[in-house]
């Protein structure tokens, strides 16, 4: 199972790719994640990323790919992977066809989560997290049962991301629309392109992404292996 979920900042991309990786025993793939994990570690491809973010420039494209080229050589990854966010732009796109050709692998679906913009930014610009725990929290749609108190640790330390603020989510989409709006008609051509409703409860927009899963021919679910 190779899918790549697509959609804007705070769309539910990640949360819904850990419940697929759970299902499906397949691989989460974020790309920064991938590449704070490569730095971490030291690696070759890590430290030329390294080295080129000092610089202050972006880490090219060329680069991204091999390091997930490599990621998809990991033992999480031997039934499929998710990707969550990446590609961005259609050259992107057009690399980690290329890529995944070499390997021999294709891509099953590429889904979309639809949302209305102007709910997400109030969404995220409400988030909070413990600075003990990291348990997440909004002031509106969850906040802390006792008001300035940690549900899970009791801490009374909070911290907001600077960037979750109006004016920058709103910066945010305008790059994501920029960006990413024009891969659609290049996934849409290859008739792997599918949306669904982004903006439904949580588990509703699961079994709309399992159902298009099924519908391109991907298992119930993926046994794992033994031991």
């Amino acid at each position: 199972m190779n899918i790549i979920l697509l959609g804007p900042p705070g769309a539910g991309k990640g949360t819904q790719a850990k419940v697929l990786q759970e299902h499906y025993h397949v691989g989460q793939i974020a790309t920064g994640d991938m590449l704070r994990a490569e730095v971490k570690a030291g690696t070759k491809l890590g430290m030329a990323a390294k080295s080129i973010m000092e610089a202050g420039a972006l880490v090219p494209d060329d680069l991204i790919i091999d390091m997930l080229a490599h990621r998809l050589s990991k033992p999480d990854c031997r039934h499929g992977f998710i990707l969550d966010g990446f590609p961005r732009t259609v050259p992107q796109a057009e690399a980690l066809d290329a890529m995944l050709a070499e390997q021999k692998q294709d891509l099953r679906a590429v889904i979309l989560l639809k949302v209305d913009e102007d709910v997400l930014i109030e969404r995220i610009a409400g988030r909070f997290s413990c600075a003990q725990c990291g348990a997440g929290y909004h002031e509106t749609f969850q906040p802390t049962a006792k008001a300035g108190v940690c549900d899970k640790c009791g801490s009374t330390e909070f911290v907001h991301r600077p960037d979750d603020n109006p004016v920058t989510v709103k910066q945010r989409f305008t790059a994501y629309n920029q960006q990413t709006a024009p891969i659609v008609p290049y996934y849409q051509a290859r008739n792997i392109y599918y949306e669904v409703d982004g903006m439904a409860d949580l588990d509703d927009v699961s079994n709309a992404i399992e159902a298009v899963l099924r519908k391109v021919g991907v298992p119930a679910q993926v046994a794992e292996d033994a031991g």
